[in-house]
């Protein structure tokens, strides 16, 4: 994925501010064997951008002064109300140095799986994404899960997956956390309404 930044010589809140003020945001690349560099961004490309997960794990091409160089979003600050981004920052990425990033998962085939076709149950996604080390030309856009033969009463671990080739899953805690859990449906019984209670007859006054 490609965007077009552009260097910015100004720095500081009132800066930032008049150059929000025209429609860009303001922005740093760091990283690698140069020096850290101010940028600006068109901020309605930004936005738009920003939405697709691939600009936030995969490497992306930024095109900065005729040069186009291969970098990583790293953090961005958003308004607390207004559709605004304050600030971005990117990371830029050399071949030989090994990444860390989170990569999102993509399930898919669960309505084809044992346990939803013949057994209705449910599935939970526990896990959406996970943190992984690579090389840069090994960095997954995403990683691909097959649920179709998930069967009830079992989960799938992060061992039961393949990943990537050149892709190392970084687990913090449990070391086979799990990715799905099925729930089987409880079949909740209806309690037939108890009978009203028979009223007693109306007690008469006796003839004297």
């Amino acid at each position: 994925m490609k965007f077009v930044a552009f260097e910015r010589s100004k720095q500081g809140t009132g800066a930032s501010r008049r150059l929000r003020n025209t429609g860009m945001t303001p922005g740093i690349v760091y990283g690698g064997s140069s020096e850290p560099k101010l940028i600006e961004l068109d901020h309605n490309a930004l936005w738009h951008a920003l939405k697709k997960e691939a600009f936030h794990a995969s490497i992306l091409e930024m095109e900065l002064a005729g040069q186009t160089s291969k970098v990583l979003l790293r953090d961005y600050q958003m308004h607390p109300f207004k559709q605004l981004v304050l600030h971005i920052d990117f990371q830029r990425v050399e071949a030989n140095t090994v990444l860390h990033m989170k990569v999102p998962f993509h399930f898919s085939g669960e309505e084809n799986s044992p346990a939803v076709k013949n057994d209705k149950c449910l599935i939970n996604h526990v896990v959406n994404e996970i943190e992984v080390a690579c090389l840069p030309a090994d960095l997954p856009e995403f990683i691909a899960v097959d649920l179709s033969t998930l069967e009830s009463g079992k989960s799938l671990h992060l061992n039961d997956i393949t990943l990537p080739k050149g892709v190392k899953a970084l687990v913090h805690g449990k070391p086979n956390p799990v990715l799905v859990s099925v729930t089987v449906p409880v079949e909740e019984e209806i309690a037939a309404p108890a009978a009203a209670p028979a009223e007693a007859p109306a007690k008469g006054k006796g003839k004297k």
